[in-house]
């Protein structure tokens, strides 16, 4: 896998005086889904908003070999706008891009229907389950065609067969469109199902304490929890995590 962004030096001290992260390294290639996980505090969503653009680092940098992609950006809550309904908030991204109104509109219900909502495009948020906004977030996201995907903690707060029908579905959208993934969980399970590879971050100021490669098969189910391989996996992020806090205590 080529390089798509690495993070160099990337320190982050906020006007407060909380150093969020110091001296990150951390290199992302093209077409991979990675984990960031680490405990709370960590810096694991500042580093997201770094890559985003959203905010700039104290000192370091990060490097585009080949160019700024499109970036899509799922938050922990699906910030929807209640008096747009699902279609208009999944256009929302085009609509301030410029593009046409038509072509948005085509590539927003197109987004919908990708994650099962097809048939909800005038739904307002208010009418919709908390899975369901999850997924009218993921539309809005992925309607702009990202080549880089940032999820900053998605399915936090859903029910468990909720979460991992989101986990299924995302896999899929990431694989067909070739959209390489960073995503942020407290969840060791979570990051084993869906990643190539975890970066387990040490406690504030977050760095890189493990960078471990997961193998897995191309096509994952729930039938994938229970093997030996997943057990395995959880156990090297569990037992790097620990450490981590151990070594932070």
């Amino acid at each position: 896998m080529t390089s798509l962004l690495s993070l160099h030096g990337v320190s982050k001290t906020f006007d407060s005086g909380t150093q969020a992260i110091a001296a990150l390294d951390l290199e992302v290639r093209t077409g991979e889904f990675l984990s960031l996980v680490g405990p709370s505090g960590c810096g694991k969503s500042t580093a997201l908003r770094i890559i985003a653009g959203l905010i700039a680092p104290t000192m370091g940098n990060v490097a585009w070999p080949s160019g700024r992609p499109e970036i899509g950006f799922v938050f922990q809550e699906p910030t929807l706008m209640p008096w747009r309904n699902a279609l208009d908030n999944a256009r929302l991204p085009l609509e301030l891009k410029g593009i046409a109104r038509a072509d948005a509109e085509a590539r927003s219900r197109q987004a919908l229907a990708r994650v099962g909502l097809g048939e909800f495009g005038h739904a307002y948020p208010r009418e919709l389950s908390g899975g369901m906004k999850m997924r009218v977030s993921i539309a809005r996201a992925i309607a702009a065609h990202p080549k880089l995907l940032l999820m900053d903690e998605p399915f936090a707060a859903l029910d468990e067969l909720t979460r991992q029908s989101l986990n299924d579905d995302l896999l899929k959208l990431a694989r067909e469109d070739g959209i390489t993934v960073i995503f942020v969980t407290h969840s060791v399970y979570e990051s084993a199902y869906l990643s190539d590879r975890v970066v387990v971050m040490t406690p504030r100021p977050g760095r890189v304490t493990a960078d471990i490669a997961i193998a897995q098969p191309a096509d994952r189910s729930v039938a994938y929890r229970l093997t030996p391989q997943f057990t395995d996996a959880a156990g090297r992020i569990s037992a790097a995590l620990g450490d981590a806090m151990s070594r932070a205590a």
